[in-house]
């Protein structure tokens, strides 16, 4: 679609000279190596249908591609990232109300994050020199430090357990989490849990890793609780109000620390610096500021109270005065930053990842859940009963499987076994399983992904993202409706 664009002449020249850094080389990729031909033989689609995509794209102004949180999870995901956003600042879409590449955005999360400012307790060594957490939300410049956590990457968990032996992991307190439906490899996921020493899980379901807890401390919901809730899709605020007292013995995650610290402390004393005595309201105050303040149009978070609050942003558009937090100051055709981290300078094409196995996996969230949250309600399940393998009709015909078929679903590190479902909603190389957890099901896509990671994510985050959509299997049948195979 950008070669089209170089070919007709309808390049945002404007953009491309006064507000971007490395155009020229990026034409002369471009030119030297991409053609609408060459493109059809690796997408699959037409040269005339890429060509009508990109000729409707430009017909309007704004335009904007919606990216989502699944692009990036392949391992050439950063690169066509890149080259999408590369494609969207040749339109000059960049800047304007309605356009842009739309991705995530953290700029309405300026809140002091208390719970993480406490200082460690006197005589803590830690983790000395800059190897703690790099993040969203902590930047690391590098230098020494003299106390600093230790991170390991969360996008391979089990294997981050595995590994760590200098000291090793010996306890792991899970919240907000379920990694034996959320992460990868649920057989390694098995093997890290029997090197712990510990496990505490809190939670508000018995899910499966709430059976591999050691102790299990029963949190509350959002009904139960004060909170404030940003999103990084949109722009409002709003406070959480409790809408009913805490059920039974549930405590929320931060009554539960605040009592731990107490409990440690009469233990020990000085050995957690954690508050001992916190009022839910009083933590909102803590971490409410004056910037969020001025942003948001309030004296303080009570007002909220009256309703959620929009950011009174200069303009909807992400990069309105075209000033750019790159080193150029400028949207950057070619990075020198990304080349300094062992990327490719320029957004070029990396070819998609190949497997051994016949079937591409995809494992989406469901239409009717989160990760692990909700289709274990028992009136959910009435939408939603069983999980299903979707699969091409040529390929169910290759397969002797039929519609309702029991099947195995298998791969190098495991297998998963369920009824398929056959439909041409899916590429005839393709198997599709929602990533979900049925509540009384052994079902768990992650018994077949593996921790492989994505091309980039390290400078930013500390660790490379995973590459969750690039996973490879095989199917064979067990049984068709009635009829043993």
């Amino acid at each position: 679609m950008a070669r089209h664009l170089l070919d007709l002449g309808r390049v945002d020249q404007e953009f491309v000279t006064q507000f971007a850094h490395g155009y020229p080389e990026f034409e002369q990729y471009l030119r030297n190596n991409i053609t609408v031909e060459w493109a059809s033989e690796i997408c699959g689609l037409a040269p005339d249908v890429i060509r009508q995509l990109a000729d409707e794209f430009t017909a309007v102004k704004p335009a904007t591609v919606w990216i989502g949180y699944g692009m990036q999870r392949h391992v050439n995901g950063g690169a066509n990232v890149r080259a999408i956003d590369a494609f969207v600042a040749m339109t000059g879409n960049i800047g304007v109300e309605g356009g842009g590449a739309r991705y995530g955005h953290l700029q309405t999360w300026g809140y002091n994050y208390h719970a993480m400012a406490q200082k460690p307790p006197a005589g803590s060594v830690g983790m000395t020199g800059a190897a703690g957490p790099v993040g969203e939300f902590v930047s690391d410049s590098g230098e020494k430090s003299q106390y600093s956590d230790r991170a390991l990457n969360l996008n391979q968990t089990a294997q981050s357990i595995l590994d760590a032996n200098d000291p090793p992991v010996r306890m792991l307190w899970v919240a907000c989490k379920n990694p034996f439906a959320q992460d990868f490899d649920r057989n390694k996921m098995e093997k890290a849990f029997e090197k712990l020493e510990m496990v505490v899980c809190v939670d508000q379901f018995f899910n499966e890793t709430v059976q591999h807890a050691d102790i299990v401390l029963p949190v509350t919901t959002t009904f139960e609780h004060w909170s404030a809730s940003s999103s990084y899709w949109h722009y409002w605020l709003t406070v959480n109000e409790p809408a009913i007292k805490p059920m039974y013995e549930c405590k929320s995650d931060l009554d539960i620390a605040v009592l731990l610290s107490r409990t440690i402390n009469k233990m020990e004393p000085g050995s957690c610096t954690f508050p001992q005595d916190v009022d839910q309201k009083k933590w909102l105050d803590l971490e409410f500021n004056d910037g969020l303040a001025k942003q948001f149009g309030i004296s303080s978070w009570d007002d909220l109270l009256d309703g959620p609050v929009k950011a009174k942003m200069p303009s909807s558009a992400a990069w309105y005065d075209r000033k750019f937090k790159t080193p150029s100051g400028k949207y950057e055709f070619l990075s020198e930053l990304c080349e300094k981290n062992g990327h490719k300078a320029l957004p070029e094409y990396l070819p998609a990842a190949e497997g051994k196995l016949p079937f591409h996996l995809f494992t989406p969230h469901l239409q009717y859940g989160l990760h692990s949250q909700f289709v274990n309600l028992d009136w959910m399940q009435v939408f939603w009963p069983e999980p299903f393998v979707y699969i091409h009709p040529v390929a169910a015909k290759k397969k002797g499987i039929c519609d309702l078929a029991t099947v195995r679903v298998f791969n190098e590190i495991g297998e998963v076994e369920l009824r398929a479902k056959v439909t041409t909603n899916v590429p005839e190389d393709f198997l599709v399983m929602y990533e979900s957890w049925f509540n009384k099901l052994s079902y768990n896509v992650q018994n077949v992904v593996k921790d492989t990671p994505a091309d980039m994510g390290l400078m930013a985050t500390g660790a490379p993202g995973a590459a969750i959509h690039d996973q490879f299997v095989d199917i064979v049948l067990i049984a068709n409706e009635g009829v043993e195979a």
